[in-house]
């Protein structure tokens, strides 16, 4: 069975397949802010998400997309979801102070986190299952091996940005290493051309309805990258 994009690349023989262990939270009661579109048909989804993080602890609210971006004040984490209407966000919440996670690839470019150009710089792939996973030792990797990582149950859409040089790169697109799936910025790292990160950024592979698709490995690397973006940075105050 070839992966989507590469009919030439073969599969990999012994993906990993790590039990995903229910960890509590390292920051039991932090305040996350999940921004949705309310009135979305992925709603349920966004629900599932925010039902799991607030089984390892962590206060979570959902916010509809049109609320104003000032909401976001007290929030430890901003997490932008994939469900949301990117054209009428674009880059609201590019400059806010507090972390940002996101899986919508449509506003990596309006945040600062990409280049611009659509397909090249950020985009999706279709029938996807693995990751090759290229930074092992970094937290957000969350104590897997480095190589290839059976992220998905089954295949689905997988979203992908090629981050400016400040990025540090946890996986790529199995057989795609130039499409990040997952991937953060330290605060006052740079972005991409002269963009600075206000606090750090995340962002992870997810799209619209994958995130009860992931498999054990997928909701560690999931919940290792949610655990970072909240870690203050060493020195931090």
């Amino acid at each position: 069975m070839a992966l989507a994009g590469h009919a030439s690349a073969q599969q990999p023989a012994a993906p990993v397949a790590v039990p995903l262990a229910s960890k509590p939270a390292p920051f039991p009661g932090k305040k996350i802010m999940l921004v949705v579109r309310v009135e979305g048909k992925s709603l349920p989804f966004d629900e599932k998400i925010k039902e799991h993080l607030e089984a390892r602890g962590y206060k979570v609210t959902l916010q509809s997309q049109y609320a104003p971006v000032q909401q976001a004040q007290g929030a430890d984490l901003v997490i932008l979801s994939a469900t949301i209407r990117s054209r009428d966000l674009l880059g609201a919440y590019r400059d806010i102070k507090a972390p940002l996670m996101t899986w919508e690839m449509d506003l990596l470019d309006d945040l600062g986190m990409t280049g611009k150009r659509a397909g090249t710089d950020y985009g999706t792939v279709e029938k996807s299952r693995y990751v090759w996973l290229v930074n092992a030792p970094h937290p957000m990797a969350a104590g897997l091996p480095a190589g290839v990582v059976d992220i998905y149950q089954k295949q689905a859409t997988m979203s992908w940005g090629k981050p400016g040089l400040g990025a540090t790169t946890i996986a790529t697109i199995y057989g795609e290493p130039e499409k990040a799936a997952i991937f953060g910025y330290e605060r006052g790292a740079t972005m991409d051309y002269e963009s600075l990160a206000p606090a750090r950024r995340v962002m992870f592979f997810l799209d619209n309805e994958t995130f009860t698709n992931l498999s054990p490995a997928g909701g560690q690397l999931f919940d290792a990258a949610v655990d970072w973006a909240l870690t203050a940075p060493q020195g931090a105050k």
